[in-house]
């Protein structure tokens, strides 16, 4: 079965595509089908995950996968949440990865409360009208360090510790990080939904 992936982002397509391969499952950036970005005007991961499905399933004619995924701050009311990807934007920074990791340090600082979550919620339509989306959501809880830690992973890994492994996200092996990480889970709990719904 092939899926266009509601994004662009080649790092989630490389630990999505890991992920589905045991489905046999072929997932195609919409890039590549010459699709552009959808808006996301919604406050919430599952609003603007499904929005983005419904306009890749409406562009390619084909069943579609989005995530929507981001970082929950406990000391910011649960912001940055789906602004993540342009946290570091409101401070004057060019958009990256690398200026979203500093930003949010700068604003850490001397904050006691460091808990955060790094939440991902995935999406699944058949078609563009699908009134029954498959919607899972992976949540990971953790604390941001006081500097970047590791190299692997993106985005915010190298400061999201993770208690249970006393690593960051970007400290652990690929494939540790993605058995367990928010998208990990998230993309467990869509196979599972998949193989139910659509495949059996």
């Amino acid at each position: 079965m092939k899926i266009v992936l509601a994004s662009n982002n080649r790092g989630k397509l490389a630990e999505l595509q890991a992920m589905f391969a045991p489905l046999g499952v072929e997932l195609v950036r919409q890039a590549d089908l010459g699709v552009g970005e959808a808006e996301e005007p919604f406050r919430t991961f599952v609003e603007n995950a499904l929005a983005k499905a419904r306009f890749a399933s409406a562009h390619t004619g084909l069943p579609a996968l989005a995530d929507d995924a981001g970082m929950c701050v406990d000391a910011f009311g649960g912001l940055p949440g789906v602004d993540t990807a342009y946290y570091c934007t409101q401070f004057g920074y060019e958009k990256s990865d690398a200026n979203n990791v500093r930003a949010l340090l700068e604003q850490l600082q001397g904050v006691a409360n460091r808990r955060a979550a790094m939440v991902s919620t995935l999406v699944a339509v058949r078609s563009p009208q699908d009134p029954e989306p498959l919607i899972a959501v992976g949540r990971v809880v953790g604390e941001i360090t006081t500097e970047p830690r590791g190299a692997n992973g993106f985005g915010f890994d190298p400061v999201m510790f993770i208690p249970e492994f006393g690593q960051t996200f970007a400290e652990l092996p690929v494939e540790v990080k993605n058995a367990h990480s928010h998208r990990g889970r998230s993309a467990a709990q869509m196979l599972a939904l998949m193989r139910e719904r659509w495949l059996a």
